[in-house]
């Protein structure tokens, strides 16, 4: 099942996606994951309802108001090269904040003063249990499903300290969309094609079995010390073919006008307009 979050007459409305459109169900993506709503009974609705055209709707961030957004960082070893960093023993991790999240669709600047602004195409996963020192083996069974998501990065701001939260967290980078694809519909998250396009180019191209950290051992190892709650975020890392891995001379960092497109296999396209 397809999940995403809609603007209706101005506020947040939870919206089955099926083939030629969307039912939007009169309920929040919050009600959802705080079982005040059961899905399959949203989905009998949506069967049973019309449906509306998709491009009537402003999609907004599928899971709107998360508690956590934590982001792991050099987990695929090909994009570890490129940036010649130390292959980690452990996960790298980070954070970003609500205030990062837009919709597929979104225009998103780069912060204040930067003048290095760089894409990232990522799986993400969508906690769908409160999980707290799960194993890996049932790691996947708190999970509600998965998105595309973009970790955009200011890499002057990153790098201007030892901590990446300035380059991370800022307004607006964290696209995410355009749906959450529920687990049912993903036999493996280990094995997904991903892909990312700059103004409809492929420049990055590889698949989620090239992680270090798997997405079960990502689960288990953040809820042994960070318990994990229905909605918050796992972005999963980038794989290699960003703009910082790159030969300095021909880098050419994002500009206004460029779109870029993140598109993990079965999880849609996810496209973000640079202003």
């Amino acid at each position: 099942m397809k999940l995403a979050t809609v603007e209706v007459n101005h506020h947040q409305e939870l919206a089955i996606v099926a083939e030629g459109g969307l039912h939007t169900t009169g309920r929040s993506m919050a009600d959802l994951l705080n079982q005040t709503v059961d899905l399959k009974e949203l989905a009998r609705q949506a069967k049973d309802g019309g449906r509306q055209p998709l491009e009537q709707h402003r999609l907004l961030p599928p899971v709107p108001d998360p508690q956590k957004i934590i982001c792991v960082g050099l987990n695929y070893s090909p994009h570890i090269a490129e940036g010649h960093f130390d292959v980690p023993t452990h996960p790298v991790l980070f954070n970003k904040y609500a205030n990062s999240l837009v919709g597929d669709g979104a225009t998103v600047s780069a912060p204040g003063d930067s003048q290095q602004f760089d894409y990232e195409s990522e799986l993400v996963i969508v906690m769908g249990r409160e999980a707290h020192n799960v194993s890996e083996r049932d790691a996947l069974d708190y999970v509600l499903g998965y998105t595309n998501g973009n970790d955009l990065s200011a890499r002057d701001l990153q790098f201007r300290t030892s901590q990446w939260l300035l380059g991370k967290a800022a307004d607006g980078l964290a696209p995410l969309g355009p749906y959450v694809v529920t687990a049912d519909e993903i036999a493996d998250p280990d094995h997904l094609e991903i892909r990312g396009y700059r103004n409809g180019q492929l420049v990055q191209h590889s698949n989620t079995d090239q992680m270090i950290f798997s997405c079960r051992f990502l689960i288990s190892y953040i809820s042994r010390y960070i318990t994990l709650q229905p909605g918050d975020l796992i972005f999963t890392g980038t794989p290699e073919g960003v703009i910082m891995g790159q030969d300095p001379a021909a880098r050419q960092w994002l500009s206004p006008g460029e779109t870029v497109t993140v598109a993990v296999a079965g999880l849609g396209e996810l496209t973000t307009h640079i202003g």
